[in-house]
């Protein structure tokens, strides 16, 4: 039985029904609380059962978000941002740089269940303190791709394995301005999405083969960590994780102990990458740049590709067939509020 309780929300689940009860009349004896029966709707996030599993996404809360900045009306567009868009501090400045932060700031909540818009979130967010009419045309731009896509989330079904897997990339020197690379990772338990990141390295990076390897350190931690919640809700995969990255020069860094006198100035995340890989809690593997799920939050892609991406991550509309009992594991959810 696991419960997750969040200020005065409280999330229910387990598998055995006498002791999710037994544990209800237990808080009903000690608070003031409201049973609200199965999982429908949780902090903006709306739950749907399917026949295999789970549909989540947040199609209320992107409705509201469209009617406050009135573009309801707006005409869709099939990606967030054009293939070719960069982005810099110079030009017009906005107006109004409080309606672009508050719309910028809503945005954000979306991406728990809205990936597909990391990227764009992350790169609009840089410019809070020196924000241009162009910056402003961009993030109507995201508005307008949440219109045509409202109803999208991720979908979570019985997996058929049970092994971790981490896609990392990062692409290298994409600010202009600064230099930073952008790098971004996601997670897989099987072939459903856990975990996404989309960020601005720090520290500007003095090859391709740093920025990418700063970005395989950042997705092994990340990594890690999953594997001890796991180990902790006594589901940890027997496999050891596995890493993919589509660099063969920060790859090689982290099968080879030799080459660490020429990485010095990445010494941390050379020495932290090589004792997980050396001591088989690890394990990084090369994959076709075709085949990087993790594109998609590095940088704007045209149409194709960004829609085969947003499929990989399990990315979509609604299903079409619903329905109202949940059979995954025979898991009873509730939602408890005080």
């Amino acid at each position: 039985m696991y419960l997750l309780v969040n200020v005065d929300d409280l999330l229910l689940t387990g598998n055995q029904d006498h002791m999710l009860k037994s544990f209800i009349k237990c808080l009903h004896n000690t608070f003031a609380i409201k049973d609200l029966g199965k999982l429908s709707y949780f902090l903006g996030l709306e739950v749907t059962y399917t026949n295999n599993g789970l549909f989540l996404n947040q199609s209320k809360y992107a409705g509201e978000i469209l009617e406050w900045a009135k573009m309801v009306d707006a005409k869709p567009v099939h990606t967030p941002l054009p293939s070719n868009v960069s982005f810099s501090s110079t030009g017009d400045p906005y107006d109004d740089p409080t309606h672009y932060r508050s719309i910028v700031g809503v945005l954000q909540y979306l991406t728990i269940t809205r990936p597909d818009i990391s990227y764009a979130i992350n790169q609009v967010s840089q410019f809070l303190n020196a924000l241009t009419t162009s910056h402003f045309l961009e993030v109507k731009r995201i508005l307008r791709y949440i219109k045509g896509t409202i109803a999208y989330g991720l979908h979570f079904s019985k997996p058929t394995t049970t092994s971790i897997i981490g896609f990392s990339d990062a692409d290298w020197a994409r600010c202009l301005e600064t230099r930073r690379s952008t790098y971004g990772y996601s997670i897989f338990l099987g072939d459903k999405l856990v975990s996404w990141s989309a960020k601005k390295q720090p520290t500007v990076s003095r090859s391709s083969c740093e920025s990418e390897y700063r970005a395989m350190a950042n997705t092994a931690a990340e990594i890690i960590w999953i594997t001890h919640l796991l180990q902790e809700l006594h589901a940890l995969p027997s496999t050891r994780p596995t890493l993919l990255c589509d660099n063969q020069s920060a790859l090689f860094l982290t099968q080879n102990p030799v080459s660490h006198k020429r990485v010095k100035h990445l010494e941390l995340d050379y020495h932290f990458i090589r004792e997980l890989v050396s001591s088989g809690r690890l394990y990084t593997k090369f994959i076709p740049s075709k085949l990087q799920v993790t594109d998609i939050f590095t940088k704007s892609l045209p149409r194709p590709q960004f829609e085969a991406l947003r499929k990989m991550l399990r990315l979509g509309p609604p299903p079409s067939r619903l329905r109202g009992i949940l059979t995954y594991h025979s898991l009873n959810y509730l939602i408890i509020s005080r």
